[in-house]
C-alpha cells in the first residue's frame, strides 16, 4: 500500500450562507456547518485511502466567529494522521464578507474508518507530513488518540506511551 501526503488529501469546497442556513440572529446554524465539515472530510479521507469511509467520531469542534448570512464560507480539509484503518482528518473554515475580507471562523477534527463491502474496517495507507504545520498535526493526532482511547477505557493510561506526562503519579 502507497504511502500519501496530506497534499494529496486537500479537500477544499465553498458555500453561500443563505437564508435557509440562518438562524433567527442571522448566522449560520451550527448543525449546518457540521453537515459541510462531515462532508469535506469525508471527501479527504477517501481521497486518503480510495475506500468507502464512514464518521466514527467528532473529537473537537470549536466555533470561534458567527459566520454571518451572505457570507461565502471555505472549508479545507487534510487528512492529519493515518492509523490501522482510521484517519483523523482537520477541517479549517474560513469566511469571506462582501469586500473579500476573509477571516478564520472554525476548526474541527473528524475520526474516519475505511471499510470494506462488508461493511468491515480495512487498512488505510500511511500518511507522510511534509510542512511543519503537518508534522505538528501529526504528532499531536497521536496524543489526541490516546487521550480517546484512555478516556474510553480501551487502553490503560501507563501504555499510552505520548501521555505518560500527564499521567504519570505525583
Amino acid at each position: 500500500m502507497k504511502s500519501k501526503t496530506a497534499k494529496e488529501t486537500l479537500s477544499i469546497q465553498t458555500k453561500a450562507v443563505m437564508p435557509n442556513d440562518t438562524n433567527a440572529l442571522q448566522t449560520l446554524f451550527g448543525g449546518s456547518l457540521l453537515a459541510w465539515m462531515d462532508e469535506i472530510c469525508a471527501i479527504a479521507a477517501h481521497r486518503h485511502c480510495g475506500r468507502v469511509v464512514v464518521t466514527a467520531s467528532i473529537n473537537n469542534v470549536s466555533f470561534d466567529h458567527p459566520i454571518l448570512l451572505g457570507e461565502f464560507v471555505t472549508l479545507e480539509a487534510k487528512v492529519s494522521r493515518a492509523f490501522n484503518s482510521s484517519m483523523e482528518v482537520i477541517v479549517d473554515v474560513f469566511a469571506e464578507d462582501n469586500l473579500g475580507n476573509k477571516r478564520k471562523c472554525n476548526e474541527a477534527i473528524y475520526m474516519f474508518v475505511a471499510i470494506d463491502q462488508m461493511r468491515r474496517p480495512i487498512a488505510v495507507p500511511e500518511l507522510i507530513p511534509e510542512t511543519p504545520l503537518e508534522q505538528e498535526r501529526y504528532d499531536s493526532a497521536l496524543r489526541r488518540r490516546q487521550l480517546s482511547l484512555v478516556l474510553a477505557g480501551r487502553m490503560k493510561p501507563d501504555d499510552a506511551s505520548e501521555l505518560k506526562s500527564i499521567f504519570k503519579n505525583s
